[in-house]
């Protein structure tokens, strides 16, 4: 099962990058550099989504009164992204390797004018050998705004930056048929597409970071879907991006099986942005089989039977089934009004084209 990856993105979580007091790892992060620049010089264009920034930076200062959550993550991060870019910057200067800092906001991702700056600023960089470092910038991100975890982000870079892989690093070494800390549980070392997964999943979230192996699946199921190869596998194993690449098949690692069916550029930026939904559009029960078979379709005016919430022209809007189930997004074609005016009607223009519409497998 050797694969030849051209580009890869990479995250690795603060359980991998800091010891239990909350200090950073150096030794680790050393050797997750030296692979990181190994598969540099081989070709492998790599993005690095990191995390490490705020226990980084709880590590470094001690605040003289208490400050409330917010505050605390802003003041921690604000130390310790320095703290923590510095670090990379050594070490990969070490291998001769240019890096450079990207920081975003789920905000950044909610306009097709913003994703793509974003995506030009790392192609740009990639083209002239610079590994992008990219970790959310939480001094200006607050709780409604923030993506769920480095998981999210990582997948949103994974899919705009069309990368064949994305590996998620954690302290453990995959998905497991159980509690991770349970002997009897194993790694699942695969999990193809449709794979009903609930019963095995630990809702739990990690010590350092915000995320846990539901939204890391959660995530990993999405990009699979977009055709991209993911793999969660333990960043503390030694040589574990080398193996991953190189020897897949051997390495203890869960790895999700991409979908074969290409999706375009505008479909994958469309398919990460429900968090951005502005609106509802409820279809009907026909319309819903309709969009359920392979047939490439738009949302017809006929085939809606309300209009939740208010939205403009391009907004993202929600896709809801007759039984009230989410089943995608998409990007409306016209305002709340106008959809509302032509509920029902046959003949009229669609509310969401085909080629902005995402529509969950």
């Amino acid at each position: 099962m050797k694969q030849n990856y051209e580009r890869i993105a990479v995250k690795v979580g603060s359980n991998v990058l800091t010891r239990k007091d909350g200090t950073l790892d150096v030794t680790r992060m050393s050797a997750l550099v030296d692979q990181i620049a190994e598969l540099h010089k081989s070709g492998v264009e790599i993005i690095l989504v990191s995390s490490g920034a705020v226990a980084s930076g709880r590590s470094e200062i001690h605040p003289s009164k208490r400050l409330d959550s917010v505050d605390q993550r802003q003041l921690f991060s604000a130390v310790g992204q320095a703290k923590l870019i510095n670090r990379y910057y050594e070490l990969f200067r070490e291998h001769g390797i240019p890096v450079g800092q990207v920081l975003t906001t789920k905000e950044s991702f909610s306009t097709r004018r913003h994703y793509l700056n974003q995506k030009n600023c790392m192609t740009v960089m990639l083209d002239n050998g610079v590994i992008p470092i990219v970790n959310e910038n939480d001094t200006i991100s607050v709780s409604e705004l923030m993506f769920t975890d480095n998981d999210e982000l990582s997948g949103l870079i994974a899919s705009m930056m069309d990368a064949q892989a994305l590996i998620i690093l954690s302290n453990i070494d995959g998905i497991y048929n159980g509690a991770p800390d349970d002997p009897q549980a194993t790694v699942i070392r695969e999990i193809g597409q449709g794979e009903n997964l609930a019963r095995y999943i630990q809702t739990g979230k990690s010590s350092l970071g915000r995320g846990g192996m539901l939204t890391k699946t959660n995530v990993a199921r999405k990009v699979a879907d977009e055709g991209i190869t993911v793999f969660v596998a333990n960043g503390k194993r030694d040589n574990i991006l080398i193996d991953l690449i190189r020897r897949p098949e051997t390495t203890l690692c869960t790895r999700f099986v991409p979908s074969t069916n290409p999706v375009s550029s505008v479909k994958k930026w469309i398919a990460h942005s429900e968090g951005f939904a502005k609106g509802e559009v409820h279809i009907n029960e026909r319309f819903t089989q309709v969009l359920r078979s392979d047939r490439a379709v738009s949302i017809l005016p006929v085939g809606i039977t309300r209009i939740e919430g208010e939205f403009e022209k391009d907004d993202i809007v929600r896709i809801v089934d007759y039984e009230g189930r989410a089943v995608g997004v998409g990007k409306a074609n016209c305002d709340s009004t106008q959809a509302r005016a032509s509920l029902g009607e046959h003949g009229k223009k669609a509310v969401v084209h085909y080629d902005y519409l995402y529509i969950e497998q």
